[in-house]
């Protein structure tokens, strides 16, 4: 408890000087203000915008898609709650336009610190031919403990309660960290030939096997013992959050690890940051915020869900080596037959690179061969399968194709 304790004082302390921070940036840059015109104000005046960039609390964005377009006509699009549970609701973007013959699809968004708003360029991409849902996951420190904890099982035993609440004929897409227990989750549903087995599957950038050219993340995860983690990253949430003693992955450590993996390139962009500011450059301001007001807002994980992931999937890589089991039932994935299987890859994806996601064409060997494709995408590293031009006009065109013929 302690570590998360001292986080949240740390913030508490830093609330004045940030609330202060704001104004007086405002005020040493207007050009009404006599300080606006010594030299070197407009450099304090930047710091201390960075400054209160850097120490402010970010919390859950929206996905502000409030409308698509189909077949050249501007479609209204409101956000709905199909079914809610303690650590994640299903939400539905419903399209005001009747398209029966549009696929259903959800996508399955990574439960990994970032919420699910991270994937808004996914859904925005599918959203014109396309009936949209997503897993919307809730911050483990907002879940009362009377609700219980939440594994790798869970998760599971969420997703195939989604797809059947969706029905019949739903395409799925994993991205990234759910492409195990998604894929988990199809073959069982295959092996109890479930009525609302997936019709299509996509995995994208995900670590189906872990020990395909083995990246940061995958040798942190064999470097050291589940007890190292147990002890070193589970942590207690404190008063008053509704979590309140639920043991929880907190999402600042999981933010520390992702900025410390390309901690240049962060550094890099709050230096940009600081100039734009001081040079009025407020198309770039906008930019950097853009990026930064989701990437900064995380999310605690349950500490069940977390180190399982790590045992089962990055450690002792079970679905790879065929001894998964979901509450204490194997899963076999060669029984997925009707499926149809898509695997996505970036060429320069450094969280799963590629092979790790392919690797299970080879876990599904009775799904035929017209009915699978693998697609590894150019120049992208990880964001990129699933976000910017190259996801929109390269990857979602291909993705697609897929569905529709599947």
């Amino acid at each position: 408890m302690m570590m998360y304790y001292t986080h949240e004082m740390s913030r508490l302390a830093l609330t004045p000087a940030r609330m202060l921070a704001g104004p007086q940036s405002k005020m040493l840059r207007h050009r009404l203000s006599p300080w606006s015109r010594i030299p070197g104000t407009r450099s304090i005046a930047s710091a201390l915008n960075v400054f209160e960039d850097l120490t402010r609390r970010y919390p859950k964005p929206a996905f502000n898609l409030e409308a698509t377009v189909c077949d050249g006509e501007t479609v209204l699009v409101r956000e709905t709650i199909v079914k809610r549970k303690p650590f994640c609701q299903l939400k539905h973007f419903q399209r005001n336009i009747d398209r029966p013959d549009d696929p259903k699809l959800l996508i399955v968004a990574p439960l990994s610190g970032h919420f699910a708003s991270l994937l808004r360029g996914t859904v925005e991409a599918m959203l014109p031919g396309h009936d949209v849902y997503i897993t919307d996951w809730r911050d483990a420190s907002l879940v009362p403990i009377s609700e219980g904890n939440f594994g790798l099982d869970d998760y599971i035993d969420y997703v195939i309660d989604f797809i059947d609440n969706i029905g019949q004929d739903t395409h799925v897409l994993a991205v990234c960290q759910p492409v195990v227990p998604v894929l988990a989750a199809t073959a069982l549903m295959a092996q109890d030939d479930h009525p609302s087995a997936p019709r299509s599957l996509a995995l994208m950038s995900g670590p189906v096997d872990g020990r395909v050219d083995p990246t940061e993340p995958c040798e942190l995860a064999s470097k050291h013992k589940l007890s190292w983690f147990r002890r070193n990253l589970i942590h207690t949430v404190p008063a008053p959050y509704p979590g309140t003693m639920r043991k929880v992955y907190p999402g600042f450590l999981q933010l520390t690890g992702f900025i410390n993996m390309n901690f240049d390139r962060h550094l890099g962009a709050y230096r940009g940051l600081f100039r734009s500011i001081r040079d009025d450059d407020a198309q770039e301001v906008a930019r950097h915020r853009e990026f930064y007001d989701e990437y900064l807002a995380v999310m605690d994980l349950p500490d069940a869900y977390y180190l399982d992931t790590i045992e089962r999937v990055f450690q002792e890589f079970h679905l790879a080596r065929g001894c998964f089991r979901h509450r204490g039932r194997l899963v076999d994935p060669g029984a997925i037959r009707k499926t149809a299987l898509m695997t996505i890859e970036g060429e320069k994806d450094d969280i799963s690179s590629p092979g790790q996601t392919r690797a299970a064409h080879t876990l599904c060997t009775n799904i035929p061969d017209n009915r699978r494709v693998h697609h590894l995408q150019p120049g992208v590293g990880h964001y990129g399968t699933f976000n910017g031009r190259r996801w929109r006009e390269e990857i979602a065109p291909r993705l697609q194709e897929f569905i529709r013929k599947a």
